[in-house]
């Protein structure tokens, strides 16, 4: 049995959640409904859940600021927002759960069902994913990672470039180590901020703090941190040429 709390500061929604919880989610019980940030940390502490629907945007404290004031995440999480751009990038990226308002029964049920299918979340792993959607609307500075057994914090400025392999991605970083991860050219190219990372081809993603030297041609080609050349495209020629000239 999954014992459940939901906390999100609109009472149509806490209601409209747990009738739907109720009646779809067989071994999940809302065991409390709370209405403000403060009243969920409380009853997180007094009753420890298995499983909280947090909702996002709330007075006074965000369902962020919430989790980062409780010392051991031992519970499950899945964010509830309005708000389908406000850090669905980043919560998609760290493989986090999330629901958009109104919910829909087929959701609901698919993220209970991924809650029943996985482990426990560790606090120091959660609260390090936890930082990629914290950090989306401002500078990030480190991406945390996931793989199956561990979570890498990578600085954001030390990636020179990204490059395609199928559905992985290769970080090629500034002391000559290489990251491969399971996520798609497109997913750190929605992730990481548009003002240091320029797409310069299909396959390759370059953070432009490390481009040494452009060599105009057809589409030409880049001379990134050490001396690597990388191929622009001749669709992306302008895009890049646009974004150099921000910096």
């Amino acid at each position: 049995m999954i014992r459940a709390i939901i906390i999100d500061d609109e009472q149509d929604a806490r209601d409209g959640l747990n009738l739907l919880v109720e009646k779809f989610c067989p071994g999940v019980t809302i065991i409390a409904t709370c209405e403000s940030p403060e009243i969920g940390i409380e009853k997180i502490l007094e009753l420890q859940p298995n499983l909280v629907f947090l909702d996002i945007q709330m007075p006074q404290l965000s369902g962020f600021d919430l989790l980062e004031k409780i010392e051991t995440i031992y519970f499950e999480v899945i964010f509830v927002t309005a708000f389908d751009k406000y850090a669905i990038k980043a919560i998609k990226f760290s493989a986090l759960d999330y629901l958009l308002k109104p919910v829909e029964v087929d959701q609901l049920v698919s993220a209970v069902q991924r809650v029943k299918e996985k482990q426990h979340s560790k606090s120091s792993n959660f609260k390090s994913l936890l930082n990629n959607v914290k950090q989306n609307a401002q500078k990030l500075e480190r991406l945390a990672i996931p793989s199956d057994n561990e979570i890498i914090l990578q600085k954001v400025s030390d990636i020179i470039y990204c490059e395609a392999d199928s559905n992985y991605t290769v970080l090629h970083l500034a002391d000559d180590k290489k990251i491969t991860v399971s996520k798609t050219l497109k997913e750190f190219e929605n992730i990481l901020p548009e003002i240091d990372f320029c797409r310069i081809h299909h396959s390759t993603l370059v953070n432009l703090n490390h481009v040494v030297k452009y060599v105009k041609g057809e589409g030409g080609y880049v001379l990134v941190t050490g001396r690597r050349h990388l191929d622009v495209s001749r669709r992306k020629k302008d895009t890049f040429i646009q974004a150099l000239n921000k910096l």
